[in-house]
């Protein structure tokens, strides 16, 4: 294989690249448009004995305010292909493609199975990293396939089925490994374009109505809790809140919210009002500040129902 020339930007700012709006600069930044340019990434990098970071659409990512002293690899493989099989419901998606555009796509050729996604930010590739679900739905449904590259020191090009991607509650094996997802052939069931349509524009209305989406934010800070976490003695207090993803579990937001945090700010961020596991970015916030509500929530939840708050969102520091 002939080598590609690969040239490396330096001193990028990250903000423009994380839904925060919020973070330093990349020491070195690449943008991989095609599988070919990110193996050649990956073997400058090591050869540099660079860091990499992989960055999708940064859409559940904090950065830190001093940036990141290595590599920074956006993906944006947006190849987008239907199956040339006969009445065929597969498509090969490469991992950069927006959701939104996914979703677009899904209901122009009468493809069903995205719905609870109408409105979700990000790349398919975050979405499939962190099994990402909302409404009663999950990526891992309509996943057939995953392309990955493992980027150890001989990057490998690697497939994986359903099954072998190990999908949890917003995990995957893609989250504890060295793969980068570079595509996948997602399975759809046919239905009416309308239906479809409606399905999703009732998602969007809901996050509009009920996410602090006037602000720059990551999303859902923490995970929602799996009940068996608490003690049986809130089982009961707890039922009129029980959510099924399809495990019970309790929400951040509601957890959050009873321990009296909504509208609690430090520096420019902020304890969302209108959705309390939301930490949105209200006046030039620092990644600091962030960090401070998110330690604050972490503690108090734990003080008042004897639980963790994981994480949902992703570091870079």
């Amino acid at each position: 294989m002939e080598r590609r020339n690969i040239k490396f930007k330096r001193g990028v700012s990250l903000k423009n690249f994380c839904s925060y709006r919020i973070g330093g600069k990349a020491e070195y930044f690449f943008e991989a448009e095609n599988i070919e340019d990110l193996i050649e990434a990956v073997k400058e990098a090591r050869k540099r004995r660079l860091p990499i970071f992989i960055l999708g659409g940064g859409t559940n990512l904090l950065v830190s305010d001093q940036g990141f002293p290595g590599l920074v690899i956006k993906i944006a493989i947006n190849y987008l292909e239907k199956s040339q099989s006969v009445n065929s419901s597969l498509i090969k998606v490469g991992a950069g493609i927006l959701m939104e555009d996914l979703i677009k796509y899904t209901i122009k050729h009468f493809l069903s199975g995205l719905e609870w996604a109408g409105g979700l930010p990000g790349t398919l590739g975050e979405a499939i990293r962190g099994n990402a679900g909302a409404f009663g739905g999950e990526i891992k449904n309509s996943v057939k396939e995953v392309v990955s590259l493992k980027i150890g020191a001989q990057p490998e090009i690697i497939r994986k089925t359903k099954n072998q991607c190990q999908f949890n509650y917003r995990s995957s094996v893609f989250k504890n490994n060295k793969e980068v997802i570079v595509g996948a052939v997602l399975c759809f069931q046919k239905d009416k374009r309308q239906l479809i349509k409606k399905a999703v524009e009732e998602k969007i209305c809901y996050r509009a109505l009920n996410h602090p989406l006037e602000y720059s934010n990551a999303g859902s800070i923490f995970k929602n809790v799996c009940l068996d976490e608490f003690s049986k003695t809130w089982h009961q207090k707890l039922l009129p809140v029980i959510k099924n993803e399809p495990l019970p579990v309790i929400p951040s937001a509601y957890l959050i919210s009873e321990c009296f945090l909504k509208g609690i700010s430090f520096g420019g961020a902020m304890i969302s009002p209108k959705h309390s596991n939301f930490i949105v970015n209200v006046l030039d916030a620092r990644a600091e500040d962030v960090l401070k509500l998110i330690n604050l929530a972490k503690k108090e939840v734990r003080k008042k129902f004897g639980v963790i708050l994981e994480e949902e969102i992703e570091y870079l520091v």
